[in-house]
């Protein structure tokens, strides 16, 4: 499945990417089973070191057992995507713009979420044939960025990343973004309410500023 395909259809059917760092294996896959029975469809493990390979190995293997879908975060250069690829990674996620790991996934043919926080990058991945997009760190840039760069950037899909949390993710979801990244929200019993009426409440809007045809 082409890499904007993979995003299309997984986020379609729950906006939510749940995100589980430096965690033990068996913490990881009991974070990952939470999140399955939310309905979260896509799960990162990030990998910034080796360290992290176990949790990433464990999780795969727990949603392989699933029918679901567990990739590598962090993943900054073709080396790491190489040995997450070889872990069974059904997907990958950096914080930036990696030109050559878009090329290689590409390569390779597995789905790549390239991170972006600029103009200038959000340009440079949409020229790379990316539109899915992850807009890191969310917090910071803001929904207000959000919708500014769907102004001139139509095709865009955002996944909102970095400090988004059942407070906010409506406001991103609104915004145009077509998913959220969230951990410790998935893990929380006194959160999960508010994160599904928020993603309930977003979806409503969800995508709206980016619909428009680009040419």
């Amino acid at each position: 499945m082409e890499s904007d395909e993979f995003f299309q259809h997984h986020f379609a059917r729950n906006p939510v990417l749940g995100i589980f760092r430096g965690l033990t294996p068996g913490k990881t896959v009991e974070m990952c089973e939470r999140a399955w029975d939310f309905g979260v469809e896509l799960v990162e493990v990030p990998v910034q070191t080796r360290d992290a390979l176990p949790a990433l190995r464990a999780a795969i293997g727990a949603a392989e057992r699933l029918g679901k879908r567990v990739g590598a975060g962090t993943v900054t250069s073709v080396g790491r995507l190489t040995a997450v690829q070889e872990l069974g990674a059904a997907f990958t996620v950096a914080p930036g713009f990696h030109p050559d790991v878009v090329a290689e996934s590409a390569r390779l043919g597995v789905p790549h979420l390239p991170g972006v926080a600029t103009s200038t990058e959000v340009a440079a991945a949409l020229a790379s044939g990316r539109t899915w997009l992850k807009a890191f760190p969310a917090r910071q840039l803001s929904p207000d960025w959000v919708a500014a760069q769907l102004a001139p950037f139509p095709t865009a899909r955002f996944v909102a990343t970095g400090g988004v949390d059942a407070s906010n993710a409506a406001s991103f979801l609104a915004a145009g973004c077509h998913a959220v990244a969230v951990g410790s929200a998935l893990t929380d019993p006194e959160a999960l309410p508010a994160l599904r009426e928020a993603v309930a409440h977003g979806a409503d809007r969800r995508g709206r500023p980016g619909s428009g045809p680009a040419w």
